[in-house]
């Protein structure tokens, strides 16, 4: 496509707090590096139906605090076809966009990578999801602020329980993954995680009753993954009501709450360093990669590693929960 002199920005997929932090990254990164930048509004929605606006330095001023994302997120069907891919290719055109800056998750970068491969576009994925679950970085933008969002609620969930010294199911986001589920036990001394990774190895429920888990204590909090594979909270409470009807069950699900609010000071500095990372890796000539973070260092790392890997759950901290649990 020769030399980039247009980028094009858009967040696609779930919303994450630090997407904002991310958009202001890469508009002045790039305009400091002297190209133009284009917002593209609601996903690859706005890049069908030609919703692109130019950006300046001023229209990412004072975004970097709010959470969810000034340029809005949609689905969008019809970039699934190669008709709505071609359409959306014309516009990219028409507006001399010559590279793609794509925030989001595995879905938004599965696109990226789709579009890239049948365009011969220069595509660059920021990891924008509470989820946590794409391969190739330590964390992802949001799942600071999700994490912290949990250890407040439940905080003050446990307050309720150790009144009424009842068993609390709190169900957490991340599809199929765990991480928000088993570093917010530890972070907010819950009994258990019941997490999707472990589903099919052990009865996850009937061994956190086998530990004795009222030992030593009068209330208890369980966090659970929603996801197929663990059924979420109301599954296990209706388990608990019919196998151990002697304890009194009560669920919570936090929901969309977990999305919002202003992103924490890891997230927006994460955001910003991979944004910034962003528009030196187009400089560099990159194309197709993810930018990360391993180790505090930025890394490249290509689309097919980072959507077709499963990000693997680190056992030490199963067993730190389990330890400290008792």
């Amino acid at each position: 496509m020769g030399t980039v002199k247009c980028i094009g920005i858009l967040t696609s997929g779930g919303d994450a707090p630090g997407m904002n932090a991310a958009i202001r990254a890469v508009t002045r990164s790039a305009i400091y590096n002297g190209l133009s930048v284009k917002g593209i509004y609601r996903g690859y929605k706005g890049l069908v139906t030609g919703e692109i606006k130019e950006f300046k330095s001023q229209n990412v001023s004072n975004i970097i605090q709010l959470g969810g994302t000034i340029l809005k997120t949609a689905r969008c069907k019809e970039f699934t076809t190669p008709e709505g891919r071609q359409i959306a290719y014309d516009n990219m055109k028409k507006e001399g966009i010559d590279a793609l800056v794509v925030i989001g998750g595995d879905g938004s970068l599965t696109g990226a990578r789709v579009f890239a491969q049948e365009f011969d576009v220069p595509c660059i994925g920021l990891p924008g999801t509470i989820d946590n679950d794409l391969y190739g970085t330590d964390t992802t933008i949001g799942y600071d602020t999700a994490l912290n969002t949990i250890l407040d609620a439940v905080d003050k969930i446990r307050d309720t329980a150790t009144s009424h010294e009842r068993l609390f199911f709190v169900e957490v986001m991340g599809r199929d993954a765990g991480f928000l589920a088993l570093n917010g036990a530890i972070a907010s001394g819950a009994e258990a995680a019941i997490i999707p990774e472990f589903s099919t190895e052990v009865d996850q429920l009937e061994e956190f009753i086998k530990n004795g888990f009222r030992k030593s204590k009068n209330s208890s909090i369980v966090l659970v993954a929603e996801s197929e594979l663990t059924g979420g909270a109301m599954h296990y409470a209706e388990r608990v009501k019919n196998e151990y009807p002697q304890y009194d069950v009560r669920v919570t699900i936090l929901g969309h709450l977990q999305r919002g609010g202003s992103p924490t000071a890891h997230d927006r500095i994460l955001a910003s360093r991979l944004g910034a990372a962003a528009i030196d890796a187009i400089m560099e000539g990159q194309r197709n990669v993810m930018i990360g973070i391993d180790h505090d260092e930025v890394v490249y790392v290509p689309f097919t590693k980072a959507i077709k890997n499963d990000k693997p759950i680190k056992k030490d901290l199963v067993n730190v929960l389990r330890e400290l649990s008792i």
